[in-house]
């Protein structure tokens, strides 16, 4: 990492001293940014992140699942969640006062009209005058330029807290709709391994009823359809949770939102690509959010530092006065121009205190970003790390799956030959139902989890959304 560049002015230097070295040292009000992320982008290539990836662009990511009520999900959510829109309206009050602080270089001031009437023992006297006042503050040591930067820098921050608000709003939609879809397809399941159970139970009482099976048998059973049954719930209310987070994110109650069955979504090809991985880290908004936080720590520790200089402003006066009435015919004209140099010597070490505390606040700020750098990239070999993870543990799940399908239709096969009591078919269909249950589980896993991973590489396709 770049370190920091040292910003202090020594506290001990009074006088000449003091000016001349805030002149040398404190010029610069903003950063170098474009240094810090030619630094980043050597830090990104040096640790080889997600190579192997590079291929088809991620912008609109979540279009190769071709659901169309997943896209419209996340088109209402881009343009109805409170929190998005709250975000907005905080980025448009940060650019508002960008602007005011930006009127700082033009000269203030306004005018002033006033009349008076005076009675005095019998002797009455008015005045009209109108006056217009000027104040220019020059801006001759860059102290409103250093806080213009830091306007600046904080609208900036705000744009890409908005960005940051808009990846988890997007990958919230889509996530929930994976969810939703992935609860639906286990309710199906379990609702067929129910109703085999119950066929199963049929036939067990019958015969026990004529006394070829025995009532263990048909207990066995009963247990393992009630263990299915108890599943039902369970799925029912995850079910409603997706509903109404899916509801939240799309800004309307979860009375209003109506989904329907999309399994497609677990058959589709969903392969991870990103057209540049480099820039997927180097551009998330979290880095840049972070520096941008940096920069205007900066820009107020150099106007914290020009506040020891001596401030320089021009003041102007015009105006006409009329006595003994209240029109303009006899009128006086009064103007003046006053040049104004304000330098507050014995305010200095409250100043010193409040420049010092500001350039270790600028520190603070620096740290925090080379942090969140750190953590983006973490996260995103995390995110790999766990999609090859789930990729394994889905392939066993499905070999499972189909060993004990095999194993099951064997010893259904051999149940109804009398090879094997009826004990082991029950066994052997206990195995294919937790293998089921536990591939569709590794198969909703997988797909969070490549939603995670563009999650985490995030800089391209959020810049897309933010152009929209």
């Amino acid at each position: 990492m770049v370190k920091l560049a040292t910003l202090s002015v020594k506290t001990k230097l009074t006088g000449t001293a003091m000016l001349l070295t805030t002149l040398l040292s404190g010029c610069a009000s903003t950063i170098d940014q474009s240094q810090h992320q030619q630094e980043l982008q050597r830090l990104i290539n040096e640790a080889q992140i997600a190579p192997q990836l590079a291929g088809q662009d991620e912008v609109n990511w979540w279009q190769k699942l071709h659901s169309s009520q997943l896209n419209q999900l996340v088109n209402d959510a881009l343009a109805n969640n409170h929190n998005l829109h709250s975000s907005q309206l905080q980025l448009q009050s940060a650019l508002a006062r960008l602007g005011s602080q930006k009127a700082q270089f033009l000269p203030q001031g306004g005018t002033e009209i006033n009349a008076s009437r005076n009675d005095i023992v019998d002797n009455n006297s008015r005045q009209l005058s109108a006056n217009l006042a000027l104040d220019w503050q020059l801006d001759l040591f860059g102290r409103i330029s250093a806080l213009v930067d830091a306007a600046n820098a904080s609208a900036m921050s705000r744009a890409e807290q908005l960005r940051l608000l808009q990846i988890e709003v997007v990958s919230s939609v889509v996530k929930g709709f994976v969810s939703y879809q992935g609860n639906k397809q286990k309710q199906q399941i379990v609702e067929l391994q129910v109703e085999a159970l119950q066929q199963s139970i049929e036939v067990l009482q019958a015969r026990v009823d004529e006394g070829i099976a025995n009532e263990l048998d048909l207990n066995r059973t009963r247990a393992q359809l009630s263990q299915q049954q108890a599943l039902l719930p369970e799925i029912a209310y995850a079910q409603y949770s997706d509903l109404t987070a899916l509801a939240v994110l799309t800004g309307r109650l979860s009375s209003a939102l109506v989904l329907q069955d999309e399994q497609k979504v677990f058959d589709l090809p969903f392969n991870l690509t990103l057209a540049q991985p480099a820039n997927a880290i180097a551009l998330r908004p979290d880095i840049s959010q972070a520096l941008f936080d940096f920069s205007e720590a900066n820009s107020l520790s150099v106007s914290a530092s020009k506040a020891l200089l001596p401030e320089v402003s021009l003041s102007a006066f015009a105006g006409v006065l009329s006595l003994g009435s209240y029109g303009l015919a006899d009128t006086q004209g009064q103007w003046e121009v006053a040049p104004q140099i304000k330098w507050s010597l014995l305010s200095y070490p409250a100043l010193l205190a409040q420049r010092d505390a500001q350039q270790y606040l600028s520190e603070a700020a620096y740290s925090d970003y080379q942090q969140v750098v750190l953590n983006a990239i973490s996260e995103s070999e995390l995110a790999l790390q766990l999609l090859v993870k789930e990729n394994e543990q889905q392939q066993y799940a499905q070999q499972r799956y189909k060993y004990a399908n095999n194993a099951f239709l064997q010893a259904e096969a051999m149940y109804q030959e009398g090879q094997i009591p009826y004990l082991e078919l029950l066994n052997a269909r206990q195995d294919i139902l937790i293998a089921q249950e536990n591939s569709v589980d590794s198969t909703i896993s997988t797909l969070l989890a490549k939603v995670n991973a563009y999650q985490a590489f995030n800089g391209r396709w959020s810049y897309a959304l933010a152009n929209l």
